[in-house]
């Protein structure tokens, strides 16, 4: 026995003596080493992670368009914490998850993720909206995308991206939260019933899509245009660049006229009255013809007018016309009735007094003004130079002075006319129609004709006279110079040379370097030509 511990006791010493030569460094010590030499590689990589994010946004905003604003730069930097940190964590916590990094690396990590998560919602809002929104969705649809479409699924998406944060991330009870705050949301509920019914209405506006930005709608007897769709209110903006806020819920409440559905050409009717005298076939192809004018109409469908009623004091026709651009509706309707009452000047035809006015008028025992600038005129006409007093007279005795409004079609080119013109007041343009397009050539002032060629010989309009400026201008039918000229052989000779004088000047035969012999010997042939036709015209 003590033998045995004797031997315990020698042995002792000698065992302590080796085990503190062979003690190694403390493994606290070395783990605290790794693990700083190991957090600082890992947020040495940060930087490169931010400035490499940075210039993809550049580039995506350079290239793209990519809508990026100053939220980019936090969700950089928070990419650049969370991926070096995250990498850290996988090869550090497998063997030293007790140390004094490990709590910090979860909390860090935790938080970075959070804010990464939210960002990068908004990053990836960004680019759905450029790249489908604005492009794929525009060239599927060949329409623009809805803001309210964008906004419903934006914020579905963000309070989807908040959840998941405030559930996994941080351990809130959501189910907890949402059954105690059932009476809460009873109570704003009720609060907000006017919004609900607008986000509802607005919803049902985006699947029935009875309009889209750009149309033209009627809405309560309101014409205006759709500016925007959004998630509470539709807006609009009338012909006076009026803006427009209407709710949603008395949009859908409302009865909708789309005048841009299913094209942007549809139909117009407006109303007008004559007088009971008027001939309603002449009135038809009067209103028809100024409708036709107005710029703005559509030739095709081709305008259309009803007899509709016989009213109380005048008989009211309808037109029917066609136009594509509804912003330019008052416009086009102010230029039709514009035609309208200068073609009804024109015609003789009065509209209507209401029937319960007394209307009275005496005619003036002075001669109309127009006929005296008709006689203050006539003796500068080369063509009538032949005429005598009593022939001068008797055209004017049966003078037709005609108005026309700017812009109106006086004759059209290629169209078969029996008359002359002399403008009285105002200026008319000369357009000649070559290779589809209409060049002006002159400008006719008064006391200039035009027309002549056409009364005399019979042939088709050679030009389109269009009224410059409201205009007075004297009409010479055929039919008041045909007995002039059958009394007078010697009227139509004069008329044949003018004509052939006229004729070689447009051809450009009186060169200097042309023969004088062989020019008259033009006009001549001219003039005999010229005094066939008239001849055989008016049958004399």
């Amino acid at each position: 026995m003590n033998a045995l511990l004797a031997a315990t006791v020698e042995v002792a010493p000698a065992t302590q003596t080796a085990a503190v030569a062979s003690t190694p460094v403390p493994a606290t010590k070395t783990a605290t080493v790794t693990d700083s030499l190991s957090l600082a590689g890992a947020l040495g990589i940060a930087p490169f992670i931010y400035l490499a994010m940075l210039a993809l946004g550049r580039w995506l905003k350079r290239k793209h368009k990519v809508a990026l604003s100053a939220w980019y730069h936090f969700f950089c930097i928070a990419l650049a914490g969370y991926l070096p940190l995250r990498t850290l964590q996988e090869s550090f916590c497998k063997d030293h998850c007790d140390s004094k990094y490990g709590p910090w690396l979860e909390k860090a990590l935790r938080h970075f993720g959070a804010v990464l998560i939210l960002l990068g919602v908004i990053f990836f809002l960004a680019l759905l909206r450029r790249f489908y929104w604005q492009k794929a969705f525009v060239r599927r649809y060949q329409t623009q995308a809805p803001k309210f479409l964008q906004q419903i699924f934006g914020f579905a998406l963000f309070v989807t991206a908040c959840a998941m944060v405030a559930t996994y991330g941080y351990g809130a009870q959501l189910d907890a939260f949402l059954t105690g705050s059932g009476i809460i949301a009873v109570v704003i509920g009720f609060a907000m019933q006017d919004t609900l019914a607008n986000i509802v209405s607005g919803i049902a506006l985006e699947i029935g899509k009875p309009f889209k930005v750009g149309d033209w709608l009627v809405l309560d007897k309101l014409r205006a245009e759709v500016v925007e769709v959004n998630w509470r209110s539709t807006k609009l903006r009338t012909n006076d660049d009026i803006y427009l806020d209407i709710p949603n819920k008395t949009v859908v409440g409302s009865t909708i006229t789309n005048y841009s559905y299913p094209t942007r050409a549809h139909a117009h009717r407006m109303r007008i009255g004559f007088e009971y005298t008027a001939p309603p076939n002449s009135v038809r192809d009067l209103l028809k013809r100024a409708t036709e004018n107005a710029d703005g109409v559509m030739d095709h469908p081709p305008v259309k007018v009803f007899l509709v009623e016989f009213g109380e004091s005048a008989i009211i026709y309808e037109i029917k016309y066609s136009l594509e651009d509804e912003s330019r509706f008052s416009d086009i309707e102010n230029h039709i009735r514009t035609n309208v009452w200068y073609e009804a000047h024109r015609a003789g035809f009065t509209f209507p007094f209401p029937i319960r006015t007394v209307h009275l008028q005496r005619q003036r025992a002075a001669e109309n003004p127009a006929l005296e600038k008709a006689r203050m005129l006539l003796p500068r006409q080369e063509l009538f130079a032949a005429l005598t007093a009593e022939q001068k007279e008797e055209l004017i005795a049966h003078a037709s002075i005609l108005r026309f409004g700017r812009g109106e079609d006086i004759i059209k080119q290629g169209n078969e006319g029996c008359s002359m013109f002399i403008v009285l007041t105002g200026e008319v343009d000369v357009l000649v129609s070559a290779n589809g397009e209409d060049m002006h050539v002159a400008t006719i002032r008064p006391g200039e004709a035009f027309g002549e060629m056409c009364m005399l010989t019979g042939e088709k309009r050679t030009a389109t006279i269009v009224a410059r400026t409201d205009t007075e201008i004297w009409e010479i039918r055929r039919a008041v110079m045909q007995p002039i000229l059958q009394e007078s052989t010697h009227t139509l000779e004069r008329m044949s040379e003018l004509l052939a004088k006229r004729k070689i000047e447009t051809e450009g035969i009186l060169a200097t370097q042309t023969p004088r012999q062989v020019v008259e010997e033009k006009r001549e042939a001219y003039a005999q030509g010229f005094f066939k036709k008239i001849s055989s015209l008016f049958e004399i």
